[in-house]
């Protein structure tokens, strides 16, 4: 059993302290230590991706993520996105799509399609297929979580806001 320690995190611009087992994942302090439950325990392989969070802008797997490896770094998990238009935008698009269905899997597709769309401005589908390609759904067969994140580009697209500089 790993002996406990205390880790200064910097979660959703917040910093914490966290006292957890040395060998604890972020999933587990996210989870258990936080009470920040946007990020699923699915597989605890790194499989699945319901585990997606930002690590310093990029998404990785909170369950193959040790927590004290983002000491000094940035860690953004779906609630630190809440107000964020991409976001917003992709929740929106989810539900009118019908690309939520359990919603197990929702809060990794929706990291990580946001990080594609804050990186890509106009993604193709074979963009957002190729990005969601991580993440696993066992109810919708992709085809309305795809359309879902067309249709937030589309929407982001028509309200004129550069998806760039909406997540500044």
């Amino acid at each position: 059993m790993a002996g406990k320690e205390v880790f200064a995190l910097r979660i959703n611009g917040r910093e914490r302290e966290v006292f957890a087992r040395s060998d604890a994942t972020l999933l587990e302090v996210l989870r258990d230590d936080l009470a920040l439950r946007a990020a699923k325990r699915g597989c605890n392989q790194g499989v699945c991706g319901a585990c997606t969070v930002l690590l310093d802008g990029v998404p990785v797997r909170g369950c193959l993520t040790l927590a004290g490896a983002c000491t000094g770094r940035e860690v953004t998990t779906l609630e630190g996105l809440a107000e964020d238009p991409i976001t917003r935008a992709l929740q929106e698009t989810m539900i009118v799509s019908g690309g939520v269905q359990c919603g197990f899997c929702t809060s990794g597709m929706l990291v990580t399609a946001r990080d594609l769309v804050a990186q890509t401005v106009t993604p193709t589908e074979g963009d957002i297929r190729k990005a969601l390609s991580g993440n696993l759904c066992r109810c919708t067969g992709y085809v309305r979580i795809v359309e879902a994140v067309t249709d937030a580009v589309v929407a982001l697209s028509q309200a004129n806001t550069d998806t760039r500089e909406a997540i500044q």
